[in-house]
């Protein structure tokens, strides 16, 4: 198994006839997800790649292909109305991978794709990978593999070095996960941690944080409350300078509030190992996961 997509996923991608779009959709395709239409506004009627037919609009997407997900590369000023078109269509899953989506426009969203019964992953994420089941967004398939391992991240390129760690070991993934780092996101932490927990599939898994807001202080209060699973943190910008803002807008430290000290405690009196190296994550799990 794998948290938030299975065999029956069946994706739309909006943007497929752009440079991003097209690329990704290919990449998507060629590991078996099933990538059913593409939606780019006023190329309704051409057929991408030979393979995937082009609608207008994803409600038209869904109608005629019975899409339950939704995978986003459009600019940033037109990422909320997809988002939102995308949930009016009745897709259940939205990855939304594009950078720079302004906050407001995200604040403006969340309360309406909550009413429709839909989740977002994103934005300004690389998406979701389960490892023989489907790749949605821009994760690298060639360093995956399927195993009992989750791994969710606010980073997405140390996503891509974590994973390729747990590779090298042994260790394969059931799902890998980038939500992002931006202000105002869909899936959180508390999500796919509840997610992991849940799946039988999934015997441990890592949560790699960064400095800025709470979400691995709540996290961390979930985890000691309800996880028996081994769990492995790593929180990045430890060497930040005090008062700067560093990578993502979300990673933003005010009022002594968010630091990568204070999240290392919380998760430390969890009973949560936290490496202090990325390369470190891995030798950490392999002492507390005996298997």
């Amino acid at each position: 198994m794998a948290i938030f997509v299975d065999e029956n996923t069946r994706v739309v991608v909006q943007g497929i006839t752009g440079r991003d779009g097209g690329f990704h959709a290919r990449e998507m395709m060629a590991y078996g997800t099933q990538v059913v239409a593409g939606v780019t506004p006023g190329r309704g009627g051409q057929v991408f790649d030979d393979k995937v037919p082009v609608y207008d609009t994803v409600a038209e997407a869904v109608r005629e292909h019975d899409a339950n997900t939704s995978v986003i590369f459009v600019p940033p000023f037109g990422a909320a109305g997809a988002i939102c078109e995308a949930a009016d269509a009745g897709c259940k899953l939205i990855v939304c991978i594009t950078e720079g989506v302004p906050t407001l426009d995200m604040v403006k969203v969340m309360p309406y794709i909550q009413e429709r019964g839909a989740r977002l992953i994103g934005p300004n994420c690389p998406g979701l990978l389960a490892p023989g089941i489907a790749k949605l967004g821009i994760l690298p398939t060639s360093i995956v593999k399927e195993g009992p391992v989750g791994l969710v991240s606010r980073s997405g390129t140390l996503t891509y070095e974590v994973v390729y760690q747990l590779t090298a070991a042994g260790l394969g993934q059931t799902t890998c996960l980038g939500i992002g780092g931006d202000p105002v996101i869909g899936t959180t932490f508390m999500d796919a941690i509840m997610a992991f927990n849940e799946d039988p599939r999934t015997e441990a898994f890592v949560m790699i944080g960064e400095i800025g807001g709470d979400a691995e202080e709540k996290a961390a209060a979930y985890i000691k409350e309800h996880v028996k699973k081994p769990v492995v943190s790593f929180i990045a910008g430890q060497t930040a300078p005090p008062g700067k803002r560093m990578g993502h807008a979300g990673a933003i430290v005010s009022g002594g509030s968010g630091t990568a000290a204070e999240k290392k405690k919380a998760l430390e009196a969890a009973g949560i190992p936290v490496a202090d190296r990325p390369m470190d994550i891995v030798p950490r799990l392999q002492e507390i996961w005996k298997r």
